[in-house]
């Protein structure tokens, strides 16, 4: 139901007045908190004391250059939604104010930086015999499931299906279920990750014999002042879930060739499973079933094919008798 907002009377609305009545009318505490920072940055700015109908349009552009204009592509979008939609709201409701100028435009979200790693090169680092049984898992099941890295370093073992390949994890942006009196507030909607052979083989390795707690454990307990929830640690060794940062250390520790921090992303693996199948012929519907991504666009930035896939595809174009 929509929060009903008293809006102020007998005088002109100040912008900090404009500000919190908008925000106090958000529902979404996440959509506050998000829009939050880009008016009251803005607000402030501009002015917090003066009418709101005395700020002008180009005001509120250079106010969103100054903050945001060298920040990231994201950012700057996030903070001028936010804004656009305060002052939208605003004259929806009848109170004379600027607008965000046709100037301070939205702007395309780049392609992606992350690299797409040849299939040999991942198989090649994988045997490597100097790699843990433990990194070798957790790379091959980043790679096969094309998962995200905190999908799957936040498995656990109950989650599994090994018989069928598959396993449940909470996705990136999960939405929660329709919660009833009594369900837990982390009762989130799962989605599926499906792996093949090479995982298949490692996991009841890594697990040896191990039927609850996480997958990927450190190798050490945690110290007595570091607190960690009861799911996040393995009621049969103590041993606690591996970490991202942890994770994203080993891998460069054994990917990096000009020193520290110049080594694989444990983003790549899912790039380079989305490029691989996409060069194998996988439709875009596939990759989107893969991946789990909404939209499309999306996964056009991950699917990122060699010169030698490229090179393959563009002889079929030559004449018919030099293919034979």
């Amino acid at each position: 139901m929509p929060t009903i907002v008293q809006l102020p009377t007998g005088k002109a609305l100040t912008v900090r007045a404009a500000a919190d009545v908008f925000l106090d009318s958000l529902g979404n505490p996440n959509t506050a908190r998000n829009y939050g920072i880009g008016v009251g940055k803005t607000a402030e700015r501009i002015g917090e004391g003066r009418p709101l109908a005395s700020v002008a349009d180009d005001e509120i552009g250079e106010a969103l250059e100054l903050l945001w204009g060298t920040a990231a592509v994201n950012t700057w979008n996030s903070r001028r939604a936010g804004v656009l939609s305060w002052l939208g709201w605003c004259r929806d409701r009848g109170y004379e104010g600027p607008m965000v100028p046709a100037w301070a435009k939205r702007l395309t979200v780049p392609d992606s930086e992350t690299l797409a790693r040849s299939k040999m090169a991942i198989d090649r680092l994988i045997a490597r015999r100097e790699v843990h049984l433990r990194e070798k898992t957790l790379w091959r099941m980043l790679y096969e499931t094309a998962g995200r890295a905190e999908e799957i370093l936040g498995v656990n073992i109950e989650d599994l299906d090994l018989a069928a390949r598959r396993c449940l994890v909470k996705a990136k942006g999960a939405r929660t279920k329709a919660r009833r009196r009594g369900q837990a507030r982390e009762d989130y909607v799962l989605e599926t990750v499906y792996w093949d052979a090479g995982t298949a083989r490692l996991l009841p390795r890594l697990l040896k014999g191990r039927t609850r707690g996480p997958v990927f454990v450190t190798h050490r307990r945690p110290g007595p002042g570091k607190v960690v929830s009861r799911r996040d640690v393995c009621p049969d060794t103590g041993l606690a879930h591996l970490s991202y940062g942890q994770a994203r250390a080993l891998l460069d520790e054994h990917t990096a060739l000009r020193g520290l921090g110049t080594g694989w992303d444990l983003h790549e693996y899912r790039h380079s499973a989305l490029t691989h199948l996409g060069e194998q012929g996988a439709s875009l519907l596939m990759l989107m079933a893969k991946s789990r991504h909404k939209k499309p666009e999306n996964v056009r930035r991950y699917f990122k094919p060699s010169p030698e896939a490229i090179a393959e595809l563009t002889g079929l174009l030559a004449p018919g008798d030099a293919r034979r």
